[in-house]
């Protein structure tokens, strides 16, 4: 991929100490590696206090030592998000020992792996929605009633192009991402008149660990830079433009954005499959 086509600065300074979230409080999850990471950092770069959790405990460890060593605050909590009782820990340990609660940003999610539909067990269907669909909703529940009571928040889910249109991931994958849009736009009618918002990202091809087979696999052909080829912008996205976008939905820049499921995706959605005039 030509450099030319990436941006020169991607999700802001990381020696910030305060910016758009600063006082606020935060969770991240899935922080341990990709988008999860560069949230988590970026919000801390944005001023926010945060509460890294990932299944994996050396990445979120490391996630909490970037941070820390730009200058920020964060706690590291390894916990399986689509566990209640994981959830309701992390949750309440961000409220005791950051002193609050202000943002949610549930990003945990696996992928499902790329099977046959004649191949799939109902055991891949449920692993896939226990983690992405039911995870983000225990979030949003447990999160979501402490903001309540204090009569503001800001939640953020990842979801995917793949819950948009077809194509863009396993059919496990791309119901359970559907479902996500679904759960951001019932909550926030759930959530009516409380003063807690929620929104979703949809990310296009991003290159984190989840998708590294597919550039792995471009790469050892010869074909890096046909990755992406097919949206707009004609390339692949980084994880700190999720990032970016994931910190406009959750600063008060987006105060009046409330059950929107954003595609971040380099303009995929916005098309239908054409053959390219030749030019």
């Amino acid at each position: 991929m030509s450099n030319e086509k990436m941006p020169a600065v991607i999700g802001g300074d990381p020696t910030r100490a305060a910016g758009r979230l600063a006082g606020k409080r935060a969770i991240v999850t899935g922080a341990g590696s990709g988008i999860g990471r560069a949230a988590a950092r970026l919000f801390a770069a944005e001023g926010a206090a945060v509460l890294a959790v990932d299944r994996s405990a050396d990445g979120v460890e490391q996630t909490a030592a970037m941070i820390r060593a730009e200058g920020g605050v964060a706690i590291a909590q390894a916990a399986d998000a689509g566990s209640d009782a994981d959830v309701q820990a992390f949750v309440q340990r961000a409220i005791r020992e950051l002193g609050g609660l202000e943002v949610l940003y549930a990003n945990a999610g696996v992928s499902g792996g790329d099977v046959p539909i004649h191949e799939q067990t109902v055991a891949l269907w449920e692993e896939v929605l226990r983690v992405n669909l039911i995870g983000p909703f225990l979030a949003v529940k447990h999160a979501g009633a402490h903001m309540v009571a204090q009569g503001h928040g800001a939640i953020v889910c990842t979801a995917s192009v793949a819950g948009l249109r077809a194509n863009a991931g396993g059919n496990p994958y791309s119901a359970s991402k559907a479902g996500v849009v679904s759960l951001v736009q019932t909550a926030a009618n759930s959530f009516w008149g409380t003063g807690v918002r929620i929104n979703a990202i949809c990310p296009g091809l991003i290159e984190t660990g989840m998708t590294r087979p597919i550039f792995d696999h471009a790469r050892a052909a010869g074909h890096e830079d046909k990755l992406g080829q097919i949206n707009p912008l004609q390339r692949y996205g980084l994880p700190q433009e999720i990032a970016a976008a994931a910190l406009f939905l959750a600063s008060d820049e987006a105060s009046y954005v409330n059950g929107q499921a954003l595609p971040v995706d380099g303009g995929l959605s916005s098309t239908l499959p054409f053959k390219r005039r030749v030019r």
